[in-house]
């Protein structure tokens, strides 16, 4: 044995001696006595300092009389700091086997260098315990460490052939709800199955949830003792959660919000909200179910500035303006899944006429900030949507053009190279022209032909329809052809909330109702894969979706402008600032 890997050994096992303790001390006081967090991973670096809601959840994570522990949870709320001490415990005072997943490459990576290392490296008494052994003995890689009496092993849900060849007493699933049904089945369920042989296995799953419909976290949450974290009221004493509905302001003046008691009405300001915290306390509403701990936690109790009352509330009351934003608010703010077991199927194309406007290219409102086009390439023709973007992200839909012509051939190449060129006149004269264009080069026979076109015409991307729960737009890894990979189920269901609660969208009054059905031409489903909720878009039978899939790219070709809309306003009125000049240093050196 080399005497590197000897000493990596002595120190795993000097800490393993030292950090055990003679009773069982709960983790909460264990990780505030030796845990440590970098500047990197903490607004205040040093010792860890539990929240009073924070101390249950660790507590459970390590309890052995519960076998599950699920978070139904916000964000801002320190949990990804749980999960690095769980780890710790794990490897140091309770060695076990132990699987780590999470929805991406990325994300794995980043659990494991950019958050776990750091930290265990700025706690001295934990410092070398999960350092990779790379001696020819090793066999440590980047996601998985060897530690005396056990492991860690962190994968990408993506990759779920990875979760069938291990086995592990402790499972940790963050972010279940952005794990991807694969054609090897639900990752959930695959990683939940190598854990089957330890019968005191532990299932920590903690997500920001997603839909009613769909959501992992919030079914399984559903099916746990359903702990509600619940403050003191200030004035009467009676206990109660934080709920939304309590938070109260006078009108436009969302600096007042204030928690009213659903007791006695009193009304308690921010000022108090960090004492009825650190008295509060957690309590199971479904106190019959044993052995599945379930914690409901969302930002309304976190005690630190961003998530201050008044600043919740002037967030939400931009995030109401629109479907899509306000989502985000309930889910990673409230940590409610978005209500949307009402919305399945389809939308009646009649139930639109409210939403058609006296707008077009040749009536483009003032408000219009940006021009995005999406572009769908057909075997006789090329159509495209133009849509108008304005500073609060209202969707106007200006135009639907159809370019016949055989795109094998360059004549309807040149006509579309002559319309993504143009530049119109807003309604208060200002002049504007498209920001991004984005052509669809999901045909593999056409895509070269829309590559090269994309590299003639300024602001035009190629780009390729992509579905499943992915981001909007990411960049394709594929080096044979540079792609913008387009998530269209998340586009499909933003413009989806937007038709179906009429909220933030208006076309053109002259576009015909071949349009209209064209762009509702798919419906929302839930359909089950391996035992598992998820949403599919399915095409009515009988129906065109060139509307629908060209509004789709327009959201993605946005998507992609940078520009600020305050910048965008200011370049269109002809107030832009000049560019700040860059600084020079002359050395007098060279003057010599």
């Amino acid at each position: 044995m080399s005497t590197h890997r000897a000493r990596l050994n002595a120190m795993r096992a000097a800490a393993l001696t030292a950090l055990r303790p003679p009773s069982r001390e709960p983790l909460s006081d264990w990780l505030e006595s030796n845990f440590r967090l970098p500047s990197g991973l903490a607004a205040v670096p040093g010792p860890i300092r539990l929240w009073t809601f924070q101390r249950a959840l660790a507590d459970a994570m390590t309890d052995p009389e519960i076998e599950r522990v699920t978070v139904l949870k916000g964000a801002r709320l320190g949990y990804s700091t749980l999960l690095l001490g769980v780890v710790a415990h794990y490897a140091l005072r309770d060695p076990s086997a132990l699987l780590a997943v999470l929805p991406t490459e990325d994300d794995a990576r980043n659990f494991m260098v950019g958050q776990l290392e750091p930290a265990m490296g700025a706690s001295p008494a934990l410092r070398g315990v999960l350092s990779m052994d790379r001696t020819a003995e090793g066999r440590d890689t980047l996601l998985y460490r060897r530690f005396p009496g056990g492991s860690l092993r962190v994968v990408a849900a993506r990759a779920p052939r990875n979760l069938r060849a291990h086995t592990a007493r402790v499972l940790i699933l963050d972010e279940a709800d952005a794990m991807e049904v694969t054609s090897e089945g639900s990752p959930i369920l695959l990683a939940e199955k190598r854990t089957l042989s330890f019968s005191d296995r532990k299932i920590i799953t903690g997500s920001t949830p997603t839909n009613t419909s769909t959501s992992h976290v919030a079914a399984a949450y559903d099916q746990s003792d359903k702990r509600v974290f619940e403050v003191p009221c200030p004035s009467c004493r009676d206990r109660h959660e934080i709920l939304w509905r309590d938070i109260r302001w006078p009108e436009d003046r969302p600096q007042d919000a204030a928690w009213c008691c659903p007791s006695c009405g009193v009304l308690h300001g921010e000022e108090h909200k960090a004492r009825m915290v650190a008295a509060g306390r957690w309590r199971a509403t479904a106190p019959h179910v044993k052995g599945h701990a379930g914690f409901r936690l969302s930002c309304l109790i976190a005690p630190h500035g961003p998530a201050a009352w008044p600043r919740l509330a002037a967030e939400f009351l931009i995030a109401k303006r629109h479907p899509d934003t306000l989502r985000t608010f309930v889910n990673t703010i409230l940590a409610e899944p978005w209500r949307d077991d009402d919305t399945e199927g389809a939308i009646d194309p009649s139930g639109l006429a409210a939403l058609a406007a006296p707008i077009g290219l040749d009536r483009i409102p003032a408000s219009v900030l940006f021009l995005a086009s999406g572009v769908d390439v057909q075997g006789d023709r090329i159509e495209l949507s133009t849509l108008g973007f304005t500073a609060e992200d209202d969707w106007l839909v200006l135009a639907h053009t159809i370019l016949a012509g055989d795109p094998l051939r360059d004549g309807v190449w040149h006509d579309l190279a002559d319309i993504l060129r143009e530049t119109y006149t807003r309604e208060d004269g200002a002049r504007i022209a498209r920001s991004m264009s984005a052509i669809d080069a999901g045909d593999g026979g056409m895509q070269d032909r829309v590559v090269a076109f994309a590299r003639s015409v300024p602001s035009a991307v190629p780009i390729k329809g992509v579905a499943g729960a992915r981001p909007l737009v990411t960049r394709s890894d594929s080096k044979r052809a540079r792609l913008w990979l387009v998530g269209v189920d998340a586009a499909k269901q933003r413009l989806h909330d937007r038709l179906t609660r009429r909220s933030g969208f208006a076309f053109a009054d002259t576009l015909p109702d071949e349009w209209r059905l064209q762009l509702t031409a798919e419906r929302r489903a839930i359909r089950y894969q391996y035992g598992r909720p998820v949403v599919r878009w399915e095409t009515v039978p009988g129906r065109r979706a060139e509307a629908l899939d060209c509004a789709v790219y327009a959201l993605a070709a946005r998507a992609m402008v940078g520009t600020a809309p305050s910048r965008r306003a200011d370049e269109l009125t002809g107030h832009a600032p000049l560019p700040a000049r860059p600084i020079v240093v002359r050395s007098r050196w060279l003057e010599r």
